[in-house]
């Protein structure tokens, strides 16, 4: 192991990270597999840039994502209420093995299909109410929009209820640094919604997930109240925040690679490779969850200590040359399954099939409905949200 622990370099220039983030991950991977940096907590924590290392952190049992883990003074993150807290993202195996296995149970193949013809027929409403306009911005018209709908559907949350769901979960997505209060009041909120929808659900279960999960058996385990709630949350993050990314991210690639748009049009059974090429090329993750190692690790030839805060660069790994031939070129007929935006091993995303299912519908229908679809703005004009855990854009104008 390395004996000696460099000092963490400084948080990279936010503007230039915005502006051009795939130089700078590309710099610090030819420079290093690892390095030590300032992360937005001010607090030190290990990137990892190489594709084979972060692939393999992902999946490495010694690398914890229980916060419990972290050193003293260390890690210590946003804080949420215990009834939040519980969830996949924060756990390890057993508890995390154990959860899964029965989500599972509820969460299945057959579950998502039946969302197919829901999910495309709310595409299609979306994409007739901008349709006379000739102009929109898509995400708050379209990619924003779809997939909360669809999470309202999965959950059961009542048409009724959507738009205060929509404005919390806006409001978490996109925090307000100048009024944080406004999170908290969010997360209040939601606890307070989540609460009231599981005890109805109780009194009258009906075909939606939440019923789905309250009656989980596995012999004698179920999901505690906390686990049901969180569980809950995880899902309307999850399903929301980085599905609303993927589609938004993936339209803007494809109008900026016009070659690669012809080709997805000529070819329109295409579309499913072209969502792993497209989560590969600018995906909506740019950093896997925080890990914490249970016991000194080497990454890279590079000595981690326990309980320090690792951070997996899976923008970096996308990017790598070690992996993909000519990574910075978009290619819808590449290969790209391997990519890690969905996780890997234990951690691969229950969601997968729902996310990839939606983003694939949103796309096909877009491009289906507006064969003249073009960028309202200048190609370097795109507004990114301002921040190193999620890849979105904060407004996608189009004309048509």
């Amino acid at each position: 192991m390395q004996t000696t622990t460099p000092e963490p370099l400084p948080l990279f220039d936010p503007a230039e990270l915005m502006a051009d983030p795939y130089s700078v991950y590309a710099r610090l991977r030819e420079a290093g597999p690892v390095h030590r940096i300032t992360g937005t907590d001010g607090l030190p924590a290990w990137l990892v840039t190489r594709y084979e290392d972060v692939r393999h952190a992902i999946a490495d049992p010694r690398l914890s994502l229980d916060k419990r883990h972290a050193k003293p003074g260390g890690y210590h993150g946003f804080a949420l209420p215990p009834a939040l807290d519980a969830n996949l993202l924060n756990m390890d195996p057993p508890d995390h093995t154990r959860i899964r296995r029965l989500v599972s149970k509820a969460f299945t193949p057959r579950r998502v299909e039946l969302l197919r013809e829901p999910v495309r027929r709310t595409a299609d409403a979306l994409l007739d109410s901008i349709a006379p306009l000739g102009r929109a911005d898509l995400i708050s018209s379209y990619a924003g929009p779809l997939p909360i709908t669809v999470i309202c559907d999965l959950l059961g949350v009542a048409p009724h209820e959507r738009q205060d769901f929509r404005s919390w979960t806006d409001t978490l997505v996109a925090p307000d640094p100048a009024r944080p209060e406004r999170a908290k009041e969010a997360v209040r909120a939601l606890l307070g919604f989540f609460t009231g929808l599981l005890a109805a659900r109780r009194l009258a279960p009906a075909d939606d997930l939440l019923s789905a999960l309250i009656a989980l058996r596995d012999d004698e385990d179920r999901l505690t109240e906390d686990e049901l709630i969180s569980l809950a949350f995880l899902i309307l993050f999850a399903g929301y925040e980085n599905t609303v990314h993927l589609i938004g991210n993936a339209t803007l690639a494809l109008l900026n690679h016009p070659e690669q748009l012809a080709a997805l049009r000529a070819h329109p059974s295409r579309i499913g490779p072209a969502v792993e090429e497209l989560a590969r090329y600018d995906g909506p993750v740019p950093l896997a969850i925080r890990r914490f190692p249970t016991e000194d690790v080497t990454i890279g030839g590079v000595g981690i200590p326990a309980g320090e805060t690792i951070l997996l660069s899976l923008a970096a790994a996308h990017r790598d040359p070690r992996r993909f031939t000519d990574p910075d070129r978009l290619d819808i007929g590449r290969d790209a399954t391997a990519h890690l935006a969905l996780g890997h091993g234990i951690h691969y995303c229950l969601g997968a099939p729902l996310a990839r299912m939606e983003a694939e519908i949103a796309l096909a229908a877009l491009l289906d409905r507006f064969p003249k679809l073009a960028l309202d703005f200048p190609p370097d004009g795109a507004r990114w949200r301002p921040s190193m855990r999620a890849r979105g854009l904060l407004r996608l104008p189009v004309r048509y």
